[in-house]
């Protein structure tokens, strides 16, 4: 059976328990969370009941373990998931502000996932894949863009379907090498899922409709846009249209996006039209707003249609 995979950084992430709390201050914390922009990713998928797997590694500890559970109760494919007794979890403490921002303190650079490897992809154990999905926020390292590169040339050999999600803050683009790695994925890119801050990132423009434009006319199929609690709109040589945002209330949204693409992501591997499978996502990303825990806003199928039902 074909799979989707992913791979990339598997963390816990902490959260402040109120907002405006200071990382420089005493006080209270709720967590660990499962968390990882690539993790929650293929959670979503998992959860619509599409074949998932992912390649990362955690430590041997309390966190990795949580981590793995937590994949494995969802149906991921954790046989690619390395158990590293001499390492620890990443982890991501997270506060909020009054105007929704968020500041994040991170240790995943010198965690288990930073370990990733090109020993760790070959033609053997992604024969089964069909779909690999990039996160902007993994290709932190030179050895870990080599691993991204090398998958994908494998999943590309083998005639299949490369998704990518810059997921990277502007500032980012300024370090050396961080925007030709970006650049070096998305040649290969065939669904592109920037968020709306993101469309223009990669492009030699300012202008959104001009982004657009440059994308479609360099080889990637589809371009979907992430708002937020705007919507989403698609982008295609064939059609493009929009998806309307839901009220509801917000909890936390961390996560949101990733859960948004591993639906869109699913759902297009299931079958759905386009339309479908964007109107589904968008009503996946708003029900995961509504949870505390990046990775616990992840929805089944069932939960998204009686959303959907009752919007």
């Amino acid at each position: 059976m074909k799979k989707i995979f992913t791979l990339g950084e598997i963390v816990v992430e902490i959260m402040a328990n109120q907002k405006g709390q200071l990382f420089t201050h005493d006080g209270l914390w709720k967590g660990p969370f499962a968390s990882g922009a690539p993790a929650i990713f293929i959670d979503q998928v998992a959860k619509l009941d599409e074949p998932a797997a992912m390649i990362s590694c955690v430590g041997n500890d309390g966190f990795g373990e949580l981590n793995i559970k937590k994949l494995a109760d969802d149906g991921v494919d954790i046989s690619h998931i390395k158990v590293m007794d001499d390492q620890t979890t990443g982890s991501a403490f997270v506060t909020y502000h009054e105007d929704g921002s968020r500041d994040f303190i991170f240790n995943i650079k010198n965690a288990a996932c930073a370990l990733i490897n090109e020993n760790m992809v070959s033609q053997k154990i992604l024969e089964d894949c069909d779909h690999l999905h990039i996160m902007g926020s993994s290709l932190f390292s030179k050895q870990i863009l080599d691993t991204a590169k090398k998958a994908i040339a494998i999943v590309k050999q083998n005639k299949g379907i490369i998704s990518f999600d810059p997921n990277i803050r502007k500032e980012m683009l300024n370090l050396p090498g961080v925007k030709e790695a970006l650049l070096a994925i998305l040649q290969q890119t065939d669904i592109y899922l920037p968020s709306e801050s993101e469309v223009t990132l990669l492009a030699n423009t300012d202008n959104e409709t001009q982004a657009i434009d440059y994308f479609l006319n360099n080889g990637i199929s589809s371009i979907v846009i992430k708002k937020g609690n705007k919507g989403a709109s698609y982008y295609s040589a064939n059609e493009s249209f929009d998806v309307q945002p839901h009220l509801v209330t917000e909890i936390d949204p961390t996560g949101a996006g990733d859960c948004f693409g591993g639906a869109y992501v699913a759902l297009i591997h299931k079958g759905f039209s386009a339309k479908k499978a964007l109107t589904y996502a968008n009503a996946c990303g708003a029900l995961a707003v509504t949870k505390q825990g990046p990775m616990q806003g992840t929805s089944t199928l069932e939960q998204i249609e009686k959303f959907l039902q009752n919007s």
